[in-house]
């Protein structure tokens, strides 16, 4: 007999409205990454039957179902907003000691102590074990004093100008509603909860194809530092649902003041429009193409190991190294080195060590890219094909992808492959070899083209010429982040770990911090008479 639903002990969540549970009696559920990678039609199916009534939890082998999570009903996501905007009035006027200094001080302290939890969540979402540490490492970097020291300057600075005691500082815009990603919903989720320090509410989306580390992350890691905080009940409220009706209602809504989406492109764009039209302000974190320049000085091995992370999770990250452009001179030592690395790396379950491979589940975008680089006269310098979970070759059932690395020659007609023009989602690495030029030449025209790039998100440089540093770090004026001489991923306090230009934020994009991109400046002006004591919550 199959067991049962509380023998199995299946972890449910329900939405998070004005500090409570609330149910829905409808779940969305999760099932392992181990079932998903073994027949990812059946789990499909299965997902798709629970969720429909149509197949009841207990006929569900034990260990299959990962999770649940409530579907909020209409109702529940427009009383989350009505909550949030109740709270901001509350928490906004709360002094900077409290809400910032105290918000970092017990986040900090969290993630350490939950760091394992979260990876394990993270896992649970398909994320392998490496790719899940390397995410929370983001968060602890966030955390750092010296992060907070930065951000706390940018909220609040003060001057004493004759007999004026000048503030500048800022205010919470209010209401921020979030709808995280599907391909890494949690630590984008928590990201987001960095508008709470700056005096706002929030509303997430947690996303139904991985709803279960969203909602219990936010829950029961980040909600209880609001309450040792004494934050108003419905600060923070997390509602499971599709992300059309919801975006639509938060658009809709008078009570909702910033919209922080993650997604595509075309996506972001057309939401950023409408937002501008509905009077609230977008926060785009959308693709990216990042680009990483190699001079013929270069610590080569250090440079293939960064070029060597655009395979990590299988190039399912939006800051990973897209593509390269290499000094002609050593070309075809960095090329050779950045295909061993390649041919190294294995696909396994998310919880095994040592794995970097994430499944793809639509292999026909990698094929579409890679056989219009061949038709353009790009050289395949190893992988192209599809593999089962063991590494077999299969370019018709496997679930995973071979990590590619492409030869483009030439800089000038580059972007006329698609690789090279526009965000690769799979592990596919285009590597261009401008022309032979003098130096002077062609580091302006390196610098050119990362300018040029249509995304803005990382850009990179290897070298160990101190002018050539100079010069690039000068000159480029896109991106939300460079880095020189180190790893393209890793996070560095008080360094932004998200944000960018072009594509990447749209009209408005910049390095992201959310509580400074959630908040807006005001100038602040007070007399000073001896007669008179004027305090102002800082």
């Amino acid at each position: 007999m199959a067991a049962s639903v509380e023998a199995q002990a299946i972890p449910s969540l329900s939405s998070y409205v004005r500090g409570k549970d609330i149910e829905s009696g409808r779940w969305v559920y999760v099932l392992s990454a181990r079932a998903v990678l073994e027949d990812s039609f059946a789990s499909l199916t299965l997902k798709r039957r629970l969720e429909s009534g149509r197949v009841s939890p207990d006929e569900v082998p034990e260990g299959v179902i990962a999770g649940r999570v409530a579907l909020a009903d209409e109702a529940t996501v427009e009383d989350a907003v009505q909550a949030a905007a109740e709270a901001t009035k509350i928490w906004r006027a709360a002094p900077l000691s409290v809400r910032f200094d105290g918000w970092m001080e017990l986040l900090r302290a969290t993630i350490e102590e939950h760091q394992d939890e979260l990876v394990r969540l993270l896992t649970l979402e398909g994320h392998p074990l490496e790719l899940a540490k390397w995410e929370i490492s983001g968060m602890r970097e966030l955390t750092r004093p010296e992060s907070a020291a930065y951000l706390r300057g940018q909220l609040h600075q003060e001057f004493t100008v004759g007999n004026r005691r000048n503030i500048v500082r800022r205010q919470p815009d209010g209401v921020v509603c979030i709808t995280p990603p599907a391909n890494a919903p949690l630590v984008s989720a928590l990201l987001g909860s960095m508008c709470l320090p700056g005096g706002n509410a929030a509303v997430v989306r947690a996303p139904r194809t991985a709803p279960y580390g969203v909602t219990y992350a936010l829950r029961h890691i980040i909600a209880p530092i609001l309450d040792q905080l004494g934050a108003p009940p419905g600060l923070l409220n997390v509602v499971c649902g599709n992300p059309a009706p919801m975006l639509d209602a938060w658009i809709r809504s008078p009570l909702v003041d910033d919209v922080l989406f993650f997604g595509d492109v075309p996506n972001g764009l057309k939401l950023e429009r409408r937002c501008v039209e509905a009077g609230k302000k977008p926060i785009l974190e959308l693709a990216g193409n990042d680009a990483v320049v190699v001079w013929k000085d270069a610590d080569l091995d250090g440079a293939a190991d960064a070029l060597a992370e655009s395979f990590y999770g299988s190039g399912q990250l939006c800051m990973i190294p897209n593509q390269a452009i290499v000094h002609p001179e050593v070309a075809d030592a960095l090329i050779e080195r950045v295909a061993e690395r390649a041919q190294r790396l294995r696909p396994g379950y998310p919880d095994q060590e040592g794995v970097l491979l994430s499944p793809v589940l639509r292999h026909d975008k990698f094929h579409d890219f890679l056989n219009d680089a061949v038709d353009k006269g790009a050289t395949v310098v190893t992988g192209g094909h599809g593999m089962q979970l063991d590494g077999t070759v299969d370019d018709s059932a496997g679930f995973f992808l071979q990590p590619t690395v492409l030869r483009v020659d030439g800089l000038k007609d580059a972007r006329e492959v698609r690789a090279v023009r526009e965000e690769t989602f799979f592990p596919l690495l285009p590597i261009v070899v401008p022309e032979s030029a003098d130096d002077e030449a062609l580091l302006d025209a390196c610098v050119e083209y990362v300018n040029s790039n249509e995304y803005g998100l990382r850009n990179s440089l290897w070298t160990r010429d101190q002018e050539v540093v100079d010069r690039f770090v000068a000159h480029t004026v896109t991106g939300g982040l460079l880095k020189v001489n180190d790893s393209h991923i890793a996070f560095t306090a008080p360094l932004p770990s998200h944000g960018g230009t072009g594509l990447t934020g749209g009209a408005f994009g910049e390095a992201n911090y959310p509580v400074l991109r959630t908040t807006h400046l005001q100038g602040v002006s007070v007399v000073i008479k001896e007669e008179d004591s004027v305090a102002v919550a800082r």
